[in-house]
């Protein structure tokens, strides 16, 4: 399958079904392609010296001519935090609305592209037509500003698009969603809901925003000693009732973290936060009485070089917690970052601080639909096929089933990589297509898979040993082979000693033509060291041996 035909409509997903993060999803009709969101997700100690991955674009960079356009449905890093490393391959126009523009334009000119991409700004609740599709935004509500669904209108009907949403009757940024808008498109029929499954397990709904802020302010009135709130940055109702409850216990408050500053930035940008409270910087924080300051901090996730993680460890410049002193996380821990946010909890608890999290306060409301607000959409919008994405399959499956018990005719589970036909005819899986995943390393782009991480991931669990042997014309060893080990145990030297025994066992045992090939001493010697490495120690290390004739 090269190009979608007139007669077909498609959706492919290269990211987000089947995992939570690095969203890319992909329609396709009269031979064009329509990708909505890229984004990306965060590395975890399985992938030494890479923090950020994301989809491979394979797939639609080999068919990028009729890409016809990237439009992004919020400015979560999930979402839109892949446009600045993938673009020069895709080359298309990218569609926001104004926040998620605004913190587009900023990563763009970091990566010195902001003259580069065409970013075309849409209104909230804005229409516009991109080659065979016709889309409106509908604003929903979310933990970020201007999250949008999207209705795309083809001549096969409609498909409502949710992007992250919930119901949330207290947003304090921002619009409420548009639940007329989701009714009026029920009542026109929907052809395919394509849906967030983050919270399918969860009972009830995801909770207010408002509920948060006042039970914040009750929190920090009760307090004594320096009290640290970390959030997740892009969530600006959260950071303005950390700021707020600063101010109502007369405390001053201290953005601690360039990405705050970033999004406040933003945001005031797009005409929002405009009376936000004065705050103060961390060096001024630094002198004021522990009963007088609480510090906003980044790093929530314990990310290592974020602002709590650098309190927590005594790196901060001017800001310090000690015995007395109190963290609040108000946010979730993302999946695989608990061993990193258990690290940066106890870090801060051997230093007498008390850590307070959403499992002792309601200090945390999710971003993401619960099961009841699931079936009130779905009961809105009535769609003839439901088609989980933004989860897990776990989640995708059991957010299917709950489609069906809502009377959703067709439902179809299919994980990044799955082409399904949404019409015309019944939805089908109709093909499959290779997924990958890029991880960023240093300035550049690597595949997760590759051998270089292949490599790395080696070096970190099983270290790394190095053989130099020196030969002649006709193979004879004409000095000891020298061996180097690193991140291998051997403080007696016996593993070397051992190792170089091999070596020059195996030269022994080689023929005269087998000396005379540097390619089967460099094999034969590999596998020495390895087998000698195991036999001690039961691992087997990356390995490289130089061979110098003489």
């Amino acid at each position: 399958m090269t190009v979608p035909s007139n007669d077909e409509l498609l959706f492919l997903a290269l990211g987000g079904a089947g995992e939570i993060g690095m969203n890319l999803n992909l329609y396709g009709h009269a031979g064009k392609w329509l990708m909505l969101d890229l984004g990306i997700a965060f590395g975890d100690d399985s992938m030494p010296g890479v923090e950020v991955i994301m989809p491979d674009p394979g797939f639609i960079e080999e068919r990028c001519k009729d890409l016809i356009g990237i439009v992004l449905t919020h400015a979560h890093e999930d979402h839109l935090g892949a446009v600045a490393d993938l673009w020069p391959r895709l080359k298309a126009p990218v569609y926001a609305t104004p926040f998620a523009a605004s913190v587009l334009r900023r990563k763009l000119t970091q990566a010195g592209l902001v003259d580069d991409v065409r970013v075309t700004e849409i209104p909230l609740r804005g229409k516009f037509s991109l080659g065979p599709f016709d889309l409106e935004m509908i604003t929903m509500t979310h933990s970020i500003l201007e999250p949008n669904a999207l209705a795309i209108r083809t001549k096969f009907g409609t498909i409502f698009h949710t992007g992250d949403w919930k119901i949330d009757p207290e947003p304090l940024i921002g619009d409420l969603t548009d639940e007329a808008m989701l009714k009026r498109i029920g009542d026109e029929g929907v052809l395919a809901m394509v849906c967030d499954s983050t919270n399918v397990f969860v009972e009830g709904e995801a909770g207010s925003e408002a509920m948060v802020r006042a039970n914040l302010k009750k929190l920090v009135k009760g307090r004594k000693g320096r009290i640290a709130v970390t959030c997740f940055a892009s969530n600006l109702a959260r950071v303005e009732s950390i700021a707020l409850a600063a101010v109502a216990a007369g405390r001053h408050p201290v953005l601690s973290g360039p990405a705050l500053l970033r999004m406040i930035e933003a945001a005031q940008e797009c005409g929002y936060m405009l009376d936000f409270p004065e705050c103060i910087g961390p060096q001024d924080g630094a002198y004021l009485p522990r009963d007088k300051v609480l510090f906003i901090c980044t790093g929530s996730q314990g990310e290592a070089r974020a602002s709590m993680a650098k309190i927590a460890n005594d790196e901060h410049r001017d800001l310090v917690l000690e015995e007395g002193d109190t963290a609040i996380f108000s946010s979730r821990v993302i999946p695989g970052n608990e061993r990193s946010v258990g690290r940066l909890q106890n870090a801060l608890m051997a230093r007498g601080v008390e850590v307070i999290t959403d499992r002792e306060a309601n200090v945390h409301v999710s971003g993401h639909p619960a099961r009841d607000e699931l079936v009130r959409v779905y009961q809105w919008v009535r769609p003839q096929i439901a088609l989980p994405v933004h989860g897990e399959v776990r989640h995708m499956v059991e957010h299917a089933a709950l489609a069906r018990a809502c009377q959703v005719p067709e439902t179809i589970v299919a994980p990044n990589g799955t082409l399904v036909r949404l019409a015309p005819g019944p939805a089908e899986i109709i093909d499959h297509v290779p997924v990958g995943r890029l991880a960023r390393d240093g300035d550049g782009l690597v595949a997760l898979d590759g051998g270089v991480l292949r490599e790395r991931r080696k070096l970190l669990w099983n270290g790394a040993a190095a053989a130099t042997l020196v030969i002649d014309g006709k193979g004879r060893a004409v000095a000891p082979p020298k061996v180097s080990l690193r991140g291998i145990e051997d403080e007696d030297g016996a593993l070397a000693e051992a190792i170089v025994a091999g070596l020059r066992e195996m030269l022994a045992d080689l023929s005269p033509a087998e000396r005379s090939d540097d390619g089967r001493i460099e094999e034969a010697s590999r596998q020495t060291v390895r087998r000698v490495v195991r036999a001690h120690l039961g691992k087997k290390p990356l390995t490289d041996v130089h061979i110098v004739r003489i």
